[in-house]
């Protein structure tokens, strides 16, 4: 059964994390971790009780940027995706957030637009990786 619910375990967030962008998909060490998580509100998906995906919700008034989206290779597939991002986006509606941002990975930009989002702008480089930005209004 999937899960999703709001997290202070940083160290769980930071190791699925690592496991995801850092391991798999060579993202510097240094690009992936920073200050601000300290000032996010964290999202943990679990599977069965298996952290298997988190996110990074970053509140500025009526916007927030969702990211640092990963969901283990393993429970890919699964709507465990969706379900995190689902959450997150209710999240950010209870507290009155109007509209939400992130930065897509190019080859996820399907998986975000099927949520609702729009990409706007040119495709960017982020940690060595294709992104494109994409917003939603709440």
């Amino acid at each position: 059964m999937i899960s999703v619910a709001e997290t202070t375990d940083l160290a769980i967030c930071h190791a699925l994390r690592r496991t995801v962008f850092i391991e798999e998909q060579a993202v510097p060490e240094e690009d992936e971790l920073d200050d601000r998580d300290a000032d996010a509100v964290h999202l943990l998906a679990t599977v069965d009780g298996r952290a298997m995906g988190s996110a990074r919700l970053l509140l500025d008034g009526p916007t927030a940027t969702i990211g640092r989206v990963c969901v283990l290779a393993e429970a890919r597939g699964t709507g465990l995706g969706k379900a995190l991002m689902r959450a997150a986006l209710d999240s950010l509606r209870a507290r009155g957030v109007t509209t939400a941002e992130l930065g897509a990975q190019v080859h996820a930009i399907g998986f975000y637009e099927a949520l609702g989002f729009v990409a706007e702008g040119p495709e960017y480089m982020d940690a060595g990786i294709p992104h494109r930005h994409m917003v939603l209004a709440l």
